[in-house]
């Protein structure tokens, strides 16, 4: 059979892919998933934070991923949502089900006149 069998066949190898989240499904999730924000520390404090997050500094994550449960639901946060995205996409690429990146970041959260949590 043509086409058919695994004799010369690729294989296809299928990833979980994380999911976009906007800042305001991000604010729902608080309490039921774990919010990452992955931004440096100096950042935090100079633009807050939302309040229940886990600092997790975007070099740190794969570390810290590894005390996590894979099953866990993320919610992955920084500034703009481009190195969310890419511990998103890590995250997926570690075994981790459940992962969503908070589009647009915390730059889209202050825009839509969400609370923010200063220490």
């Amino acid at each position: 059979m043509t086409g058919h069998g695994t004799a010369g066949a690729k294989e296809i190898i299928m990833r979980a892919a994380y999911r976009d989240i906007t800042p305001a499904g991000a604010l729902a999730a608080r309490g039921k998933a774990r919010l990452i924000d992955v931004r440096e520390t100096t950042e935090l404090a100079a633009d807050g934070f939302i309040e229940g997050s886990e600092h997790v500094p975007l070099g740190r994550v794969a570390e810290a991923a590894r005390r996590w449960n894979a099953d866990d639901e993320l919610v992955i946060v920084c500034r703009s949502g481009a190195r969310s995205a890419a511990a998103a996409s890590a995250l997926c690429a570690m075994g981790f089900h459940r992962v969503s990146n908070m589009a647009g970041g915390m730059l889209a959260y202050k825009a839509a006149g969400l609370p923010i949590h200063r220490a």
